[in-house]
């Protein structure tokens, strides 16, 4: 299985995009990357892929049986274990682990604060890059929304967004998602996930400090309207 660093380096054929429009939307935590991804999903008739659940979600299934997140080997030899499933319909997303719904279990302080860990481990980014690209080829269209869908995940991705915003609006939205996320714990995953969140080449950056869903969602819905024509 290829590496994340050889994942990002290919080229993606024609088959690994899908034959349908592809939005991808990167961003810090705190963006608003999900909502507004489903809000693109839902005024262009697209699926949604939160690819940061899936990480969640095997760390979610680490945590309960104790495994030591610290360790590299111990997660890359249990990161097949799990049955991670998605849904891609942005207006009802849910994932499941084991069948298990663990839409609100992932959303936890104990596996935000484990998350970064688990997903900088090559195998994990690996596995998981994998079944989030073939999520991706088997839609007719998709927006796809994490911290490296447009330079690694999907790099021939029609349309590229990098959503971010000035630190105290990230810190803010993030606090009333989360009652109990304060700038530090942001600022604490913007150092960790760091190496998973660069900005495409090609993408263009949306700020949406001082805007609202509606107007940022119309901002991506303009490029991928001009783009498909």
């Amino acid at each position: 299985m290829k590496t994340s660093a050889s994942l990002g380096n290919d080229q993606e054929s024609d088959t690994e995009r899908g034959s349908g429009l592809v939005v991808a939307v990167d961003g810090p935590s705190g963006a608003g990357k999900s909502s507004t991804s489903r809000g693109v999903a839902i005024a262009l008739g697209l699926r949604y892929l939160d690819t940061g659940a899936m990480y969640r979600a095997l760390t979610w299934w680490l945590l309960g049986r104790g495994a030591d997140l610290d360790d590299p080997a111990v997660v890359a030899g249990l990161v097949t274990a799990p049955h991670i499933e998605v849904s891609t319909d942005p207006r009802a997303p849910w994932t499941r682990v084991d069948g298990t719904d663990v839409s609100e279990a992932i959303r936890t302080r104990e596996v935000t604060a484990a998350v970064s860990a688990v997903a900088a481990v090559p195998q994990v980014r690996a596995h998981l890059i994998a079944k989030q690209r073939e999520i991706i080829a088997s839609a007719p269209g998709i927006v796809a929304e994490g911290r490296d869908i447009g330079t690694v995940v999907a790099p021939g991705a029609d349309v590229k967004v990098f959503l971010t915003a000035d630190g105290a609006a990230r810190a803010s939205r993030r606090s009333a998602e989360a009652s109990w996320s304060t700038q530090a714990d942001q600022d604490r995953r913007d150092r960790l996930d760091a190496a998973q969140s660069g900005k495409a080449a090609d993408a263009v950056v949306v700020d949406s400090t001082g805007l609202g869903l509606d107007e940022v969602v119309g901002i991506i819905v303009g490029l991928a309207l001009q783009k498909s024509r």
